[in-house]
């Protein structure tokens, strides 16, 4: 077992919500500082508790007795009732019938559908491999605006109703901060810079494939976006991020201009949002989306598997930084694909982002 503190994790970075703090109308500053108090709070007790985390071979490989009955999830759905305390009340277990409240029975579906990618795809038994039962609380704080990973469980907040709209309504954001687990008992990437910044792409990533494999997409039916459907009406644009074109998920008076690079050439410097790792997450994003688009198919089947072998593989350092991630990416591909187009395919993907992979 290796002792670590588990890293708190958002959906929403905190340039979003500083952004909408600072405007003038007590509808969206409110909620915004609310939230942020909640998240600085969340995170300061989190620096204080450890986990144990599994790190083995055959749980990042999936490996499974022949005799074993086959995995199943195991699920248990919580309401804070608009309150912080953590998880409240158990609203619905494991092979429990859908209720009449649709955010609990979203958060339920997005457990599941999280879990069965790992499994059907990878061959892998919930977050660490062993069969993580799968925690969720909703209706977390009042106008939360926000949803995160705590270490864990996770947490869905209701959103503010002007600018976020219900955080279970999008399945990629619940498998994004599911991912945060997964990256916890495998590689456990440091959450500052750019190996921070490959926690959240790696998060971005498989919240993608969730959704793509929840609606059978092939690489060019899916739109690439994180969060879509989450924003409300007023707020001009479409997602929180895009993958297939980062710096284009919005355009907007109140939330700004997404920040995201596509490429090295604007990588951004900065202290805040832990070195940026919310915006330059856009690089390894696009290397991503480009290697999923190049290879055609169902994108889980190939690019994921390399992302899910480096991922889990042993060999990725927790300081990992881009040139790290895309070296092993291309071993990775080569080791599982032979010299074929995948191998190409993904030298290409980095290449045109601007990451060395030799």
């Amino acid at each position: 077992m290796n002792d670590i503190s588990p890293v708190f994790c958002t959906i929403v970075p905190p340039h979003l919500l500083d952004k909408l703090a600072q405007a003038e109308d007590a509808t969206l500053s409110g909620p915004a500082r609310r939230t942020l108090e909640a998240d600085a709070a969340r995170r300061t007790r989190r620096q204080f508790a450890r986990v144990g985390v599994p790190r083995t071979a055959s749980a990042a490989a999936g490996d499974t007795p022949d005799d074993e009955p086959p995995a199943k999830p195991r699920r248990t759905i919580h309401d804070c009732a608009h309150r912080t305390r953590l998880p409240g009340a158990k609203v619905r277990g494991e092979g429990d019938e859908p209720g009449a409240d649709a955010t609990v029975n979203r958060a339920y579906g997005g457990l599941g559908a999280t879990f069965e990618l790992l499994l059907t795809a990878y061959g892998r038994d919930s977050l660490d491999g062993a069969g993580l039962p799968l925690v969720a609380s909703v209706h977390y704080d009042r106008d939360y605006a926000n949803a995160f990973w705590d270490g864990e469980q996770m947490v869905f907040g209701d959103g503010d109703g002007e600018i976020f709209l219900d955080f279970t309504l999008p399945v990629d954001v619940i498998g994004h901060e599911l991912t945060h687990g997964l990256t916890q008992y495998t590689a456990n990437l440091s959450y500052f810079g750019q190996p921070g910044a490959l926690n959240e792409s790696v998060s971005d990533v498989f919240g993608s494939l969730v959704k793509q494999f929840t609606l059978d997409q092939t690489a060019d039916q899916a739109d690439w976006l994180i969060g879509a459907g989450l924003l409300a009406p007023r707020v001009s644009g479409v997602a929180l991020r895009s993958m297939k074109a980062p710096g284009t998920a919005y355009d907007d008076d109140v939330l700004g201009k997404d920040p995201q690079p596509g490429s090295m050439d604007d990588f951004v410097r900065t202290g805040r949002d832990n070195g940026g790792v919310h915006i330059n997450s856009g690089i390894p994003n696009h290397a991503f989306y480009l290697l999923a688009d190049r290879l055609g198919g169902k994108a889980w089947e190939r690019a994921g598997q390399i992302w899910f072998d480096v991922l889990t593989g042993g060999g990725l350092a927790a300081d990992a930084s881009f040139a790290d991630f895309a070296r092993l990416t291309v071993a990775a591909a080569q080791s599982r694909f032979g010299d074929g187009p995948e191998h190409e395919a993904v030298v290409k993907a980095w290449s045109q982002v601007g990451v060395p992979t030799a």
